[in-house]
């Protein structure tokens, strides 16, 4: 008769394999192998042991030479399996994957889960498993662009060092035209918001015209003084400039962050600004609207008062905008910039590098 090889147990071995195989807090699994191992190393037969604890004999010999072969160790995690079969062949999903990436469908520019299936003759659903095993998305796109401003290093430089270290004395203001905006008015009454529903409204409207915000946003406190006008030229440009001046302490100087539009660059409003020698104008790089922290304030008021607004008039569209102003003004929010000029030069060098390869 086969006789299982004896299991000699040490001091430390027996201790904590009695602790398990009366413990009330560990797994049954864990203790049912605590037990077969105490009972095989007090001499008990496999026969024997299977018969107590009501197992199989196999059962009690697999663990047996799992204890044998790993210790303490072998007992604790279950030994790795197969698993089932792939029933789809790596070279099938390498040839999804393949043409996700370097291929396009005909005449169109992207593939859908269902053009994939059917070229490669396989299942919509298996294409969307193998996508989302290899966080593909042919369906998404983000749009980006790099500047090309000569300048843009130190630009750069002048823009950022005002948010992280402004000068003494001084008011950082990020300064922008919101252009354009205009006054819709939906062609038929939405429904409300109710439980179950989202709030409905038609895709067609009526325009009755356009304003144009002129905005400036502290980065001192948060507030932003603003103002509506029909058209966005030099005149007005240097009409707002009059309203930061009438609006802000007249002892510190201004910096003023603003983009590269000509009208802040025509030469009355460089007379202008000569007659005004605490005003300094400071140029983001072109293609560069995102170092204007005035656009992420323009953002929430698209957001949350103008895109799902309708409004029968300009007048109605003004209105609701200075609303918005003196809603935010009462409780105004500070932008912090954090990102330093070396981590987004560092950004810029990857995405070039990475146009370059590509072209």
């Amino acid at each position: 008769m086969r006789v299982a090889p004896p299991i000699v147990l040490s001091s430390a071995e027996r201790a904590t394999l009695v602790a398990w195989a009366h413990g009330k807090k560990f797994p049954v699994r864990l203790v049912q192998r605590a037990r077969i191992v105490t009972l095989a190393a007090d001499g008990v037969t496999s026969q024997e042991i299977a018969r107590q604890l009501a197992i199989s004999r196999p059962t009690v010999q697999l663990w047996r030479e799992r204890f044998l072969a790993l210790r303490m160790v072998g007992l604790e995690k279950d030994a790795p399996r197969p698993g089932r079969i792939p029933s789809i062949p790596e070279r099938k999903v390498r040839a999804v994957v393949e043409a996700t990436l370097h291929t396009q469908p005909p005449a169109a520019t992207h593939w859908s889960v269902r053009r994939m299936a059917k070229a490669q003759g396989m299942s919509p659903m298996s294409v969307q498993r193998i996508w989302k095993q290899h966080g593909l998305k042919p369906h998404l796109i983000k749009t980006f662009k790099v500047s090309r401003d000569k300048q843009f290093v130190e630009k750069l430089y002048d823009v950022v060092g005002l948010y992280l270290n402004p000068p003494d004395k001084s008011l950082v203001l990020c300064v922008d035209e919101k252009s354009q905006i205009q006054a819709l008015d939906r062609t038929q009454p939405g429904l409300p918001l109710k439980k179950g529903r989202c709030g409905t409204m038609t895709h067609d409207y009526k325009r009755h015209g356009t304003t144009t915000l002129f905005a400036a946003l502290s980065m001192l406190d948060g507030t932003v003084i603003g103002d509506c006008m029909p058209r966005h030229r030099h005149q007005e440009f240097i009409r707002f400039l009059k309203t930061i001046d009438a609006n802000t302490p007249p002892d510190p100087d201004l910096h003023l962050i603003v983009d590269n539009y000509g009208t802040h660059k025509h030469p009355r409003v460089k007379s202008w600004l000569r007659r005004h020698p605490r005003f300094h104008l400071h140029f983001t790089p072109t293609s560069s609207s995102w170092l204007n922290l005035i656009e992420r304030w323009f953002r929430d008021l698209t957001g949350k008062r103008i895109r799902r607004g309708s409004f029968r008039s300009v007048r109605e569209l003004i209105a609701a905008i200075h609303e918005y102003l003196d809603n935010h003004n009462q409780n105004p929010r500070v932008f912090l910039w954090t990102a330093s000029v070396e981590r987004i030069l560092a950004k810029v060098a990857k995405c070039k590098e990475a146009l370059d390869t590509l072209h």
